[in-house]
């Protein structure tokens, strides 16, 4: 077709040209999305951990803090290098992808007031399903309530929430969602499947609470998605991680 038969046709008129997304972009994409998942690169992490020694639990069969912890900083370090790689690779700009051109003090201070919107997310949610399906809370006692018995602990389990969730997971979030508006269907259908496998990530926590998670994934996300930036749900994540923590600690004080 021309481009003067494209300027005249009405349907076409004003709208940027898009090429057709070639059959190999589409599995590079699914590929980057399922290594950058976190169940790779913690499988082989664990073989790895688990190879030098560490056991993933102790005596009475509760987590072992220092197992859980190299575990989500490894991670951590992985994949975020894992998602700077693949965003060079294609001549992305990280802050484009990540900051948008959005005020970050603004953002931050947005980050703030989405930590007790969070809250109110969660408890809403595990409320709602205590009344309709109370079988869903199969786990009475949350297992990571074990990684905050001593104050060293506790300190150290905060630190790496705040750093495992806040940071990596919203970087992940965020990298996920774009691969999918760019290749894999829409950033919509990247936002429920993700958190999807967000809500399967915490299962051992209880279903109630990998539901009530993979709803508050969805809050992030969905607030990526108009905004740009993951400064707003990297505080609200990491404040939100900070607060279960102390909470943790005045349960088992």
């Amino acid at each position: 077709m021309s481009d003067d038969a494209i300027e005249g046709s009405p349907e076409l008129a004003g709208r940027p040209f898009q090429r057709a997304i070639l059959p190999v972009e589409r599995a590079a994409a699914a590929l980057e999305v399922i290594l950058c998942s976190g169940f790779p690169t913690q499988l082989i992490l664990i073989t790895v951990l688990t190879t030098f020694g560490m056991k993933p639990v102790v005596a009475g069969g509760q987590l072992s803090p220092p197992f859980v912890f190299s575990l989500t900083l490894l991670d951590t370090a992985v994949l975020i290098g894992l998602i700077l790689f693949f965003l060079r690779a294609h001549r992305e700009s990280p802050r484009e992808m990540f900051l948008a051109a959005r005020p970050h003090t603004r953002e931050l201070l947005f980050g703030v007031a989405l930590i007790p919107a969070s809250f109110t997310v969660v408890v809403g949610v595990l409320l709602l399903l205590q009344l309709v399906v109370p079988g869903l809370r199969n786990v009475p006692r949350n297992p990571l309530q074990d990684l905050a018995h001593t104050r060293a602990n506790a300190v150290l389990f905060a630190v790496v929430v705040m750093i495992a969730g806040g940071v990596r997971e919203e970087v992940q979030r965020a990298f996920v969602l774009r691969r999918f508006e760019q290749y894999l269907g829409g950033g919509a259908l990247g936002l429920v499947l993700f958190s999807v496998i967000f809500g399967l990530g915490h299962l051992p926590q209880g279903h109630d609470v990998a539901i009530a998670t993979a709803i508050l994934g969805a809050f992030w996300g969905a607030i990526y998605l108009r905004r740009r930036s993951i400064l707003g749900p990297m505080v609200g994540h990491a404040g939100f991680n900070l607060a279960q923590v102390v909470k943790f600690i005045m349960v088992g004080a």
